[in-house]
């Protein structure tokens, strides 16, 4: 989902209460707070020699005792309007970073409207070879990077 996507999700429900489901079906409890939202660009080299960048939207959520706590889509719709500065594109893809043992980064799915609110579906993200053919795991083999 973009941050256009989401953007305009939150301000067709303002009223509606947030729920963030993980991809192993529990939930992010609802009394979270979202502590950041930033533009994060990540440059490298892959390991066949390609320089490459992903720049996405992270929206950190973090869970207190105040357990009364509740974010509503409009507030979180304010809160991004004042990232737009920083984020400087409505097409970035949105990730949230959530903690729960380890601080893991969740892509944002999809989202539907619930009698309840707004559920929105986290994902997964996954290591992988950018360049199997060169590495050694392609279909030729040409030796390990």
């Amino acid at each position: 989902m973009t941050v256009g996507e989401f953007a305009a999700l939150l301000a067709r429900y303002p009223n509606a209460a947030l729920h963030m489901m993980l991809p192993d079906g529990d939930f992010v409890p609802a009394h979270f707070h979202v502590t950041e939202v930033g533009r994060v660009q990540k440059d490298f080299i892959d390991c066949g020699g390609t320089t490459r960048s992903a720049t996405a939207c992270l929206v950190q959520v973090w869970v207190a005792a105040d357990i009364e706590h509740r974010l509503s889509a409009g507030k979180l719709a304010g809160i991004l309007s004042m990232a737009a500065p920083l984020l400087k594109s409505d097409a970035l893809p949105v990730e949230v970073e959530y903690e729960s043992g380890v601080v893991s980064q969740y892509p944002l799915g999809g989202a539907e409207v619930t009698p309840s609110g707004l559920l929105f579906h986290l994902g997964t993200k996954h290591t992988d070879c950018l360049a199997p053919d060169r590495c050694g795991v392609g279909p030729k083999g040409t030796g390990c990077c």
